[in-house]
């Protein structure tokens, strides 16, 4: 896959819509002293390329299964990239990251009974082969969350 090129007027745009995705062609076409028909063409580039995408973000206290884990992973190196996918594909699963430390996966979700994450962490992800140990954090208390850096809600199913 090629590296996406993204010009000064593309980061400007985004930038733009970051600060209110509400706000029109026109308003944009104006601050950035182009036409609306190239703001209007390069928001639908930046969607097809997957580089944006609107959204409403609805409050955390709104989600049906309103209890937020962490799910940490010890896995194969030479595996882990393989591994993340699979975990990203689990249901309840909302985000899956590779990083580095103890553990090189850690994976988001929603819940709402116990139950349900014993069952994605310990008879789902633990079970995947070249996965050596999994541990969980249940959020408790949300002291801080900023919805437009990491945006928690139900994984929906693929859209055609």
């Amino acid at each position: 896959m090629s590296k996406l090129q993204l010009d000064e007027l593309d980061l400007q745009l985004i930038q733009a819509l970051a600060q209110d995705a509400r706000v029109s062609n026109r308003k944009i076409a104006t601050e950035l002293g182009v036409t609306e028909g190239t703001v209007r063409g390069r928001i639908k580039r930046l969607q097809q390329d997957g580089l944006i995408a609107f959204t409403a973000i609805s409050s955390f206290e709104m989600a049906e299964k309103s209890r937020l884990a962490f799910i940490s992973a010890q896995a194969d190196v030479e595996r882990v990239r393989d591994i993340a996918q699979e975990i990203g594909e689990l249901p309840l699963i909302n985000a899956v990251m590779i990083t580095m430390g103890q553990f090189n996966i850690l994976a988001m979700c929603l819940f709402h009974e116990l139950d349900d994450l014993v069952e994605i962490a310990s008879d789902k992800i633990l079970a995947l082969p070249g996965v050596h140990h999994v541990e969980t954090s249940i959020a408790v208390k949300t002291v801080k969350y900023n919805a437009r850096m990491a945006k928690i809600t139900h994984k929906q199913a693929d859209q055609d």
